[in-house]
């Protein structure tokens, strides 16, 4: 039995990621977010948890006696106290695997006109989401970074990783498929430790992603 507590439950991404999860008998999950009520649902599939990501002293209350920490948390003004904060409680809880949710583009890594295109549309939002990735890499936490590309509901499961330092030319990638891959290290916590993994659909280079 892995025990995982996921942190901004009510996310997008973290919600597929928890279907997931309940419907696997190995897996004891518990779920921290802001307004627990959100959540009342699924009382009877996890333990729920009201509380702020940027508190450390209510995260690690969340992180004692678990295995994982799969991290979907958002917000430019918040994102980089609350990392401090997830590394300060996850030390002080003595669990070591996270797994985080970041963004598109904090190593400059989008070359040509979808590079410009995201630095315009994201602006302040790349720069904070790197600092905040920055402070997960100096921790001697185990790690996974995560960096979706665009994001769109298709019901489907089709991506591909790239590791920092390699250029991401995948304009978009599903939901589904990064809370697939967010299932996959759970299942494979040793896979892609201290790595910061982009993640792509197949096929969709372009100037933007197509919806737009």
């Amino acid at each position: 039995m892995v025990k995982v507590v996921v942190l901004g439950a009510h996310g997008k991404v973290a919600q597929i990621a928890e279907r997931f999860l309940f419907a696997d008998k190995d897996v004891d999950t518990t779920l921290f977010l802001r307004d627990s009520e959100r959540m009342a649902d699924k009382k009877n599939e996890a333990t729920i948890i009201d509380g702020s990501a940027t508190d450390a002293a209510q995260l690690e209350k969340a992180m004692k006696g678990q295995d994982i920490v799969y991290a979907n948390l958002g917000g430019k003004d918040d994102i980089d106290l609350e990392a401090e904060a997830v590394v300060e409680a996850m030390h002080n809880a003595n669990v070591k695997r996270l797994i985080w949710i970041s963004t598109l583009g904090i190593y400059d890594e989008v070359p040509g006109k979808f590079g410009e295109w995201n630095k315009e549309t994201l602006g302040d939002y790349i720069t904070e989401y790197a600092k905040a990735a920055k402070r997960i890499e100096d921790s001697d936490l185990d790690y996974t970074i995560i960096r979706p590309t665009w994001m769109d509901d298709k019901n489907e499961v089709d991506y591909e990783k790239s590791k920092k330092g390699e250029p991401i030319t995948d304009t978009e990638v599903s939901r589904k498929s990064v809370a697939a891959y967010v299932y996959h290290l759970i299942k494979n916590p040793k896979e892609d430790v201290k790595q910061s993994i982009g993640l792509g659909k197949p096929n969709t280079e372009g100037d933007k992603p197509s919806w737009y």
